[in-house]
């Protein structure tokens, strides 16, 4: 493909995708670490458990889309993320940051 007159390297896309999905991996760890242990430190009340057990379980279900989707890129022509998947990311998140809230509050 010519972009302004110059060959674009479409190769080097997916890796940026890839690189990207990392990084949000990597931060929903992080937040999901921090909200279960805001959760765990104060009462020890069986709601605050019970955030804490639904925070752990939308981070493995994020973990989950994202794995699949970094192995996809990692492949030479690797497909277009499907919508399904890209629902139940977008559906962990919102939860997520909704769990967090709860347990601020």
């Amino acid at each position: 493909m010519t972009v302004y007159g110059e060959t674009r390297d479409a190769g080097l896309q997916p890796e940026r995708t890839r690189l990207a999905w990392r990084r949000t991996t990597l931060t929903c760890s992080v937040v999901a670490v921090l909200g279960i242990r805001q959760a765990l430190h104060g009462s020890g009340t069986p709601v605050t458990a019970a955030g804490a057990a639904v925070t752990a379980l939308l981070w493995l279900a994020f973990m989950g889309v994202a794995h699949r989707r970094i192995r996809a890129l990692a492949t030479g022509r690797p497909r277009g993320l499907a919508p399904r998947a890209a629902l139940a990311a977008a559906a962990c998140t919102v939860a997520l940051a909704l769990v967090a809230v709860a347990v601020v509050l």
